[in-house]
């Protein structure tokens, strides 16, 4: 879901961040694929737009009582959220500044129950990297985890919120390497407290984030682990082909 749409439906008070960075909501105009595909076969190792196109949820595609979609607007977290310090950027949005070089491609989907419109929702990211630069963005996600466990402030193009506390959380046990947290934050008039979720994956050169939301003070207990799942299926499938 985007930020916007949080705004219309709860009157911009309260702080979203899904998914995103986009895992991303807040991000500048772009595709819902967005991406630079390397214009011959990449030789660093990264999966090319198109192969990470194939490898994502489809449109429409069921995933229990969710149903996948593309981003009409733009895709969540993007460069315009940042965070207070710069160690704590992974948790906030892994659009820039997390991994040098960035990312080969991206694609961003999204999981929701489409008739409730202050359901939860999870922004999907899938990033292709060249060389190192996957395994970079989870040591730089553990290393936020560490040392942003009290919390920090994000930094939003016209608002701020603060991240009261980082959980680290038991991650799913899928890929090379995955990281989960929780996030306790408040919204951007500090009067509600929100909950959401982050969970990561690595294979080999890239990366799968997943985050979790709802318009609510209601904490929703984790990445619907069914999104999870459904996507590493579509992953591996399309990966090895």
């Amino acid at each position: 879901m985007t930020a916007a749409a949080v705004a219309a439906l709860l009157g911009g008070t309260l702080l979203t961040g899904c998914g995103g960075a986009s895992e991303g909501g807040g991000d500048k105009p772009r595709a819902t694929a967005s991406a630079t595909p390397p214009a011959a076969p990449d030789t660093t190792g990264a999966l090319t737009l198109d192969r990470l196109k194939a490898a994502a949820l489809a449109d429409g595609q069921k995933v229990g009582r969710y149903t996948a979609s593309e981003y009409t607007l733009g895709a969540p977290l993007g460069e315009s959220y940042t965070a207070d310090r710069a160690v704590c950027q992974p948790l906030v949005s892994l659009a820039k500044e997390v991994a040098d070089p960035d990312p080969a491609a991206e694609v961003h989907r999204k999981a929701d129950v489409p008739d409730e419109l202050t359901g939860t929702t999870v922004a999907v990211t899938l990033r292709a990297y060249g060389s190192d630069g996957a395994a970079t963005v989870m040591k730089s996600l553990n290393t936020a985890g560490k040392q942003c466990a009290g919390g920090f402030t994000e930094q939003r193009a016209v608002a701020q919120a603060r991240y009261l506390k980082v959980e680290t959380l038991p991650a799913p046990k899928l890929g090379d390497e995955a990281v989960a947290f929780r996030f306790t934050i408040l919204d951007v008039k500090g009067s509600l407290k929100l909950y959401e979720y982050l969970t990561v994956v690595r294979s080999g050169t890239t990366t799968l984030s997943f985050r979790g939301e709802i318009t609510d003070t209601k904490d929703i207990g984790g990445v619907p682990p069914e999104v999870i799942d459904a996507q590493w299926q579509k992953f591996q499938g399309a990966a090895k082909a």
